[in-house]
């Protein structure tokens, strides 16, 4: 059973900072891709950020450059790091995994199979 909980939201002005946690309990699977996707109001949910077993990243367009996705392996902990932080960046994040190997990039939300239940972000100009 996987266990995926995020933590780090809240509101913050545009050209602020937030830190997004999601703390991963995965005994006895294995992931081998994570990923933070966001939904923003009245919108499809898109990928924004992975990080795969490897060390390897992908990064969506929009957020090159500003956002930085890593893991805590000690703590089990999956964080994105957002800066520069836009209004159209506000939107539900969500972390999650993927306990096969996928294709390379930002993939669609159906490849992924544990999720957690979702972080509020809002930016304000």
């Amino acid at each position: 059973q996987v266990h995926m909980v995020e933590s780090g939201g809240g509101s913050v002005q545009a050209g602020g900072s937030l830190r997004l946690s999601c703390a991963i309990s995965t005994c006895p699977v294995r992931l081998y891709c994570m990923a933070w996707f966001r939904r923003p109001p009245g919108k499809e949910r898109e990928g924004v950020a992975r990080l795969d077993s490897d060390g390897v990243t992908a990064y969506a367009d929009s957020v090159k450059g500003r956002f930085s996705i890593s893991k805590d392996n000690a703590k089990n902990i999956l964080y994105l790091q957002m800066n520069r932080l836009k209004p159209e960046d506000s939107a539900m994040y969500y972390c999650a995994g993927a306990h096969n190997p996928l294709l390379p990039g930002i993939v669609d939300d159906l490849w992924y199979h544990h999720w957690g239940q979702g972080i509020q972000v809002s930016v304000s100009a």
